[in-house]
């Protein structure tokens, strides 16, 4: 963030960004903030702010933005200083977080409650990315305490993928990075030299588009497979990623999603029929066949594997193939460790 002059090397902070570090900025506070607080302190805004005054591009984004907001139906509001009644400089700008709650006679069930509860751990602890943090911060040297609840309602990103942050660090800062990447089919995870171009959720995982090095080409990782640590590259840089890259990645990732197809035979009553079950797009529930979509063979194999007699592949021979060679892995280990074990004993 910067706190004055204009950094002509700050890449573009997209308007979703903005918009959402002014909303964050705008809740975290029971009195409002002026605008010459909200320019030299808020993500999108405070990139650009000029100390010295020249900020008239910056008051009319403002302008427009608060349109925006209120187009959304956020209600934002302006509370005119009792000392200088009229003078616009002196407007507080503010979200009046009550009226922003979810209504009284929204209630959700005790599904839609746990549903809620693990997007909640997307949202959490890194929440606040740095860039916000560094904002709160600054409110606080201003004499604006920030209101804790507000940490709900920033992207907190508490991902069960460790390589989350350093990527998103190296996104943010177009700098390549180094890792150890499982891919199935491998023996050892083979060292990958990226530059990160877009992180995305889908599936319910992460997933990051790069360059790779080693190929020479585009290629889409996921989160879970890369073992150990990301580690920057030294005096590495690269280009900005082209605009619309995560959309066009999802759009690709949805695409497979819906081209691969897998029938299924689950038990009546078991935890395979009701998990898989949710996401079935065809089932007969007489014989006991759901049909669904996945994404990534190897990580559908892995969960399906992991219901055991529960469930069973009917098509496609690949996807059923994948899992009975992790169930033969898995009977063949504890025949190893049974067989460890009784040598053990005659000793």
């Amino acid at each position: 963030m910067a706190s004055g002059g204009v950094n002509k090397g700050e890449s573009k902070i997209p308007v979703e960004d903005r918009l959402f570090s002014l909303v964050l900025a705008l809740l975290a506070t029971e009195t409002g903030l002026l605008k010459s607080e909200i320019l030299s302190t808020v993500r999108g805004y405070a990139e650009r702010f000029d100390s010295a005054g020249q900020n008239a591009n910056l008051e009319r984004q403002f302008e427009r933005d608060k349109d925006d907001i209120r187009e959304l139906g956020i209600p934002l509001e302006t509370v005119e200083s009792p000392d200088r009644p009229g003078d616009n400089q002196a407007l507080r700008y503010r979200i009046p977080k009550g009226q922003y709650d979810l209504p009284d006679e929204v209630r959700f069930t005790p599904d839609e409650l746990a549903l809620l509860g693990l997007a909640a751990e997307v949202w959490r602890e890194a929440s606040l990315s740095a860039d916000s943090q560094r904002a709160l911060t600054k409110l606080r040297s201003l004499g604006i305490e920030p209101r804790e609840p507000v940490i709900g309602y920033a992207p907190r990103l508490r991902v069960r993928d460790t390589a989350f942050e350093p990527l998103r660090q190296a996104l943010d800062r177009r700098q390549s990075v180094r890792f150890r990447y499982f891919k199935p089919g491998e023996a050892e995870p083979r060292r990958r030299t990226v530059d990160p171009l877009a992180v995305v959720l889908h599936d319910g995982r992460w997933h990051l588009h790069a360059y790779d090095h080693d190929a020479a080409s585009p290629r889409t990782f996921l989160l879970s497979r890369i073992i150990g640590d990301v580690t920057p590259v030294p005096g590495s840089s690269f280009e900005a990623p082209p605009l619309g890259v995560q959309d066009r990645i999802i759009a690709e990732l949805q695409e497979l999603h819906e081209r691969n197809v897998a029938d299924l035979a689950v038990t009546g009553g078991s935890d395979a029929e009701v998990r898989l079950g949710k996401r079935a797009i065809e089932g007969d529930e007489d014989a006991g066949v759901i049909r669904l979509h996945y994404t990534d063979a190897a990580v559908f194999a892995d969960e399906l594997a992991a219901y055991g007699p529960e469930v069973r592949v009917l098509a496609p021979d690949e996807l059923r193939d994948a899992v009975r060679d992790r169930l033969r892995a898995v009977v063949a280990a504890h025949r190893d460790a049974a067989g460890d074990a009784a040598e053990e004993g005659r000793r």
